[in-house]
């Protein structure tokens, strides 16, 4: 008996309103389907060093050390805590969501005594609290999520930079969820290390993860250099009895290793992802020609629309709005309503997607994005449309065309 084959890959055609990843933008397909080059090939170590000067403006940050993590979001961030934190160093992870205990956990495997503290869901934490955990912690890093999309919130990172260096920690943010999407400063903000992803304010695919690490964190990433036997260079790398003890443990994370990489030394490390490469170039290329505070403004008015739209449906908004991330909202499931039923319908009748949640809101609210490419109006007003239809077939008194008309009228006043 012969086996088939399947056919082609053919996607079913989605409109990605859920908390990511999104639609890509169509321009960063097509560069993804740009030829491949040999690793070391002039035009792609040009490329490179192009994405490293796109990354710092997207990032707004002057650090040399602002390249790419090949994997997606969560290696970026594994990367991070694994090569800035020795085991038995101790780390604070403030939490206030999925994501706060994803930090900890990476932290955790890597050998580092993990303190945390943690405020409600659909909280963030003011300042003072972080700061005194800090005191009375004294850790070598302090790892936060700006915008934890399980819960939506967008914990405020402008003074935390400033804390930090009072108690010589190094702070590590986790703008996956974020960037581009929201006020990001990394230098204003004196932030050491930040990682992020592509596929949600980005309009890319999820798969490369852009990282920034400023002059510190690259002193604690060189101080626990080891470079492979393979490719030492005894006239430049010395004795390799002479290399840290506290050598990363991890290889392919291994910073100072990925570091050398993209320096310089272009010292082999891992073969580039070439085509996840072409697709990060052409998401910061995109956000930066469009305008980067542009960007952030757009999704700020798109998510005040969908914000607007939904609670002009009747529907209540969880959580803390005035820390409500600009690119996602989260939606309680009105009473007696099947909530999986209507994202079945969504998907099924409309071709759209909103997320459910994790954890303690399981089954509670519903996840609506507005980020990257779909943070524009027509998507907007779309997904309300779609949503006002499946909610008053579900049997929930919905006014006929309210959430379109306040998402209009924000558009407006935007």
């Amino acid at each position: 008996m012969t086996e088939t084959v399947p056919p082609q890959i053919d996607p079913p055609a989605r409109l990605l309103m859920g908390p990511g990843p999104v639609n890509a933008d169509p321009r960063v397909l097509r560069a993804m389907s740009a030829q491949l080059v040999g690793q070391y090939d002039p035009s792609m170590t040009a490329y490179m060093n192009e994405v490293m000067a796109l990354y710092r403006r997207v990032f707004a940050t002057r650090n040399e050390a602002t390249l790419l993590v090949d994997g997606t979001s969560r290696a970026g961030i594994e990367a991070a805590i694994v090569s800035l934190v020795k085991p038995g160093e101790l780390v604070l992870v403030p939490i206030f969501g999925r994501f706060g205990h994803l930090l900890a956990e990476i932290a955790e495997r890597g050998g580092a005594e993990v303190h945390t503290i943690e405020t409600a869901w659909g909280q963030v934490f003011p300042t003072s609290a972080i700061e005194r955990a800090v005191a009375r912690v004294r850790p070598r890093l302090v790892a936060i999520v700006q915008g934890d999309t399980s819960t939506t919130m967008n914990q405020p990172l402008d003074e935390l930079g400033d804390v930090c260096a009072r108690y010589g920690a190094l702070l590590y943010a986790d703008a996956t969820a974020s960037l581009g999407g929201n006020d990001f400063e990394m230098d204003g903000w004196r932030i050491d290390a930040a990682t992020a992803g592509l596929q949600k304010c980005l309009s890319g695919p999820s798969g490369s993860a852009p990282i920034s690490l400023s002059d510190a964190a690259v002193d604690v990433i060189r101080a626990r250099k080891r470079i492979e036997a393979g490719i030492r260079d005894p006239r430049l790398d010395g004795d390799p009895d002479d290399a840290s003890p506290d050598f990363v443990r991890s290889n392919y994370f291994d910073l100072g290793q990925v570091l050398d990489y993209w320096g310089p030394r272009r010292l082999n490390h891992h073969t580039e992802a070439t085509s996840m490469l072409y697709a990060a170039r052409e998401c910061a290329r995109i956000i930066l020609e469009e305008g980067r505070q542009q960007v952030i403004d757009r999704h700020r008015v798109a998510g005040g629309a969908m914000l607007a739209g939904v609670q002009a449906l009747g529907l209540r908004v969880f959580g803390d709005v005035a820390h409500k991330m600009h690119n996602v909202v989260a939606v309680e499931i009105p009473a007696g309503v099947d909530g999986e039923a209507v994202r079945g319908a969504l998907l099924g009748d409309f071709g759209i997607e909103i997320g459910t949640s994790f954890g303690p809101l399981a089954g509670r609210v519903w996840r609506i994005g507005t980020m990257g490419h779909n943070a524009r109006k027509d998507a907007v007003l779309t997904t309300l449309a779609a949503l006002e239809q499946v909610l008053r077939r579900a049997g929930v008194p919905v006014g006929a065309g309210t959430g379109v008309d306040a998402a209009i009228d924000a558009y407006r006043a935007a």
